[in-house]
């Protein structure tokens, strides 16, 4: 290594997949050259950093692990989003991934920039089993009330699976339906099937709201997707209330209803 130049240990480095040979390391311990050192500190911070990640997916398999030991073949993560937002509907997504085709970097979906959420989808879609998704529109959260509304979410995200899961990891949630299944409190952070329920479900929302950011772009549904941010609020107070909007939820219930915005519907 000491007759290669920095470029060239670098470009080294980067195409290194495995572990590096212990007479690579003793090289390159021994260069005296502060960009080598430079370089080697910032790969083995990225190897380590990949190896926290690949432990991550290992105890996230752990449900997973257990119902296969018990004979189930096709486990659902199932998970929504948006219970808190005012404006927009909640959404559910329910995945069966496939043990041999590891997704490294899953996670609860609040906790993942938009960035790597958009890239995980990605290759959830592409190796996953089977997904579907479930949505329930504002209008329908006022009807039966947020609670209920995740639960018929996360119901028609099953309906919409192409095949049928013999049992189920729930996000916080139990479900009316003849299918064995287990809650788990926090489970996006816990199971890697409900963590890819809920990026599908993010994704699939915040796709869905900034669309309606287009219709509707003094409410900034692009950037905050529904939730009460300075800007809503401000627009809701000058504008009213949207067919987007859920008109049981605080600030939005508060609004003199008779006073029509240029958005309600006529």
């Amino acid at each position: 290594m000491k007759n290669k130049s920095i470029k060239e240990i670098q470009k080294y480095l980067e195409s290194v997949e495995g572990n590096v040979s212990n007479e690579v390391i003793q090289e390159i311990e021994k260069d005296e050259r502060k960009g080598v050192q430079k370089l080697w500190a910032q790969w083995c911070k990225r190897r380590q950093e990949e190896e926290s990640r690949q432990q991550r997916y290992i105890e996230m398999s752990q449900f997973e692990q257990k119902c296969y030991t018990q004979g189930f073949r096709k486990i659902a993560g199932i998970d929504e989003v948006g219970r808190g937002p005012l404006a927009g509907p909640v959404v559910a997504s329910a995945v069966i991934l496939n043990p041999d085709a590891s997704i490294i970097g899953l996670d609860d979906s609040k906790k993942i920039p938009e960035m790597k959420r958009e890239a995980l989808y990605d290759e959830i879609i592409s190796k996953a089993v089977a997904i579907g998704v479930g949505m329930v529109t504002a209008e329908e959260i006022d009807r039966i009330n947020i609670y209920e509304a995740s639960k018929l979410a996360m119901l028609k995200a099953l309906e919409d699976l192409p095949i049928q899961p013999d049992y189920l990891l729930i996000d916080a949630m139990k479900l009316d339906i003849d299918l064995p299944q287990e809650s788990l409190i926090k489970g996006d952070g816990r199971s890697n099937s409900i963590a890819a329920a809920s990026i599908i479900a993010k994704v699939t929302r915040d796709r869905y709201m900034k669309e309606v950011g287009q219709q509707y772009p003094a409410y900034a549904f692009h950037s905050n997707v529904g939730y009460g941010t300075a800007q809503h609020l401000e627009a809701l107070n000058i504008h009213g209330v949207t067919p987007e909007h859920r008109k049981t939820f605080a600030p939005v219930s508060e609004r003199n209803t008779k006073q029509l915005s240029l958005y309600d519907d006529k």
